[in-house]
């Protein structure tokens, strides 16, 4: 929806600067062509406006009609995926492949909405799964009816399981948008082939006016000619490519080094989208160093086995990648227990995030006291399947922030004098880490 209108937006904005050139490129002696270029641009106008008019009504149709659908994937996941799996794995609940056909409907209507009064009734299934699954109550959901038929309809008719296919974690280069070279050719073959368009129709006007007109090729080989014609031009024309060149060569330079976008293979293909982003797990309960030391540590394989003793089926690899969990630390997933006298091994991660050693950087200083989001220096980590470095880390990195980031007053009692001193030096004035000591080279470098 918002693209509709950004482009409908840009489409006028595009409109107006051609009517504009146009009217100046057709300016000549003799010539007034200023009423029928009007004319005819009034009538792309509206032509336009009438059908982007049409667009945006269909748009905000559709938009409505998705907002009243109900998906029941969208359900399965949000609320049955912490204990059910959609196979015959058994988790805290049982595998509910083919659930429809094993039980009534109405059945499972009246035990996912309120499995307790089910069992309280006699029913014998629901008291015979209460007793076999060590008397865990489920959950009580209370759907509504529309709620239940999507959910049963997705339960009716999962979607088709895929081979767990490998993750590539290669260091790849960033694709998303187009680099600043592809964006200045891109802007250069417009601006020709609008040269030539210009070029035709003004030749064509004048044909219709009876006057001499020149071919495209004459005319862009004449105004190129009378440009460098101008030293000032020459010159201008050589400084630029110049300018060019050196940013070429400095940004070359800059870049020895930086490792932006690295994105190493894993020796298990974990995946932060399904556990922070899906799941919602926060950073902190793995890394929970990040919050009481220098360094944020890699969580053990015993923090992975605080879920995964229970869940042993992955939603990406199935179990084969929780199984190498499973074989660092001695689990046996099928008897649910650890294998006495198993000499566990480590899992050898690949680090992604590494300053050099002449860099102090304190985790719990920027995450108690400064209050920054872990996104903030790691990008959007919750999306991620595959973890990769996104900003460049280095030291005019660290120094914009410090210059831009506001000093978080609120709740850092510990530093109140401090705070109160700073109000007084700096009234009315924004108090940035700057201010506070944050570009001092000492604070980051022994």
């Amino acid at each position: 929806m918002l693209y509709l209108v950004e482009h409908f937006l840009f489409r006028i904005a595009i409109n107006y600067i051609i009517q504009l050139f146009y009217i100046y490129f057709f300016n000549l002696k003799n010539i007034n062509l200023q009423p029928k270029i009007e004319d005819i641009f009034n009538m792309i106008r509206i032509y336009n406006i009438k059908n982007y008019f049409l667009l945006l009504v269909v748009s905000f149709t559709f938009s409505f009609q998705s907002l009243a659908e109900v998906d029941g994937a969208q359900i399965f996941k949000q609320n049955c995926t912490a204990c059910h799996v959609l196979g015959e794995t058994k988790l805290i609940g049982p595998g509910l492949k083919g659930i429809t056909e094993k039980r009534d409907k109405e059945w499972l209507k009246k035990w996912i909405n309120n499995s307790s009064e089910l069992i309280a009734s006699g029913d014998a299934d629901a008291i015979a799964i209460f007793e076999e699954y060590n008397k865990v109550v489920m959950t009580n959901f209370y759907f509504s009816d529309e709620e239940f038929e999507a959910l049963f309809g997705y339960l009716e008719n999962p979607p088709v399981e895929e081979a767990p296919v490998a993750i590539k974690n290669t260091v790849v280069a960033e694709e998303e948008g187009l680099s600043a070279s592809t964006q200045m050719m891109l802007i250069a073959l417009v601006l020709l082939t609008l040269i030539y368009i210009l070029t035709s129709v003004k030749n064509s006007l004048k044909e219709s006016l009876g006057q001499d007109s020149e071919s495209v090729t004459a005319t862009v080989q004449s105004n190129f000619t009378l440009f460098f014609s101008n030293t000032i031009n020459k010159l201008f024309v050589g400084l630029f490519f110049a300018i060019v060149i050196l940013k070429f060569v400095y940004d070359a330079m800059m870049g020895v080094g930086v490792t932006t976008n690295y994105q190493p293979e894993q020796p298990i293909a974990f995946s932060h989208k399904i556990h922070a982003g899906d799941n919602g797990i926060d950073c902190n309960y793995c890394h929970v160093s990040a919050r009481k030391s220098k360094h944020s540590s890699i969580p053990s394989a015993n923090v992975c086995m605080n879920c995964h003793a229970s869940i042993v089926e992955g939603s990406i690899a199935g179990a084969t990648e929780l199984q190498k969990i499973y074989d660092a630390v001695g689990y046996d997933p099928d008897k649910r227990q650890y294998i006495e006298g198993y000499e566990q091994k480590p899992i050898e991660w690949v680090r992604i995030h590494n300053l050099p050693d002449l860099a102090y950087f304190n985790h719990s200083q920027h995450v108690n006291v400064g209050k920054i989001e872990c996104q903030e220096c790691h990008g959007a980590i919750e999306e991620m399947d595959v973890v990769k470095q996104e900003n460049d880390l280095t030291m005019g990195w660290c120094i914009e922030c410090h210059r831009e980031t506001e000093v978080k007053m609120e709740g850092n009692d510990y530093y109140t004098s401090l705070h109160e001193k700073m109000k007084e030096q700096y009234s009315g004035e924004k108090i940035t880490v700057d201010k506070i000591g944050g570009l001092e080279c000492g604070k980051c470098h022994y």
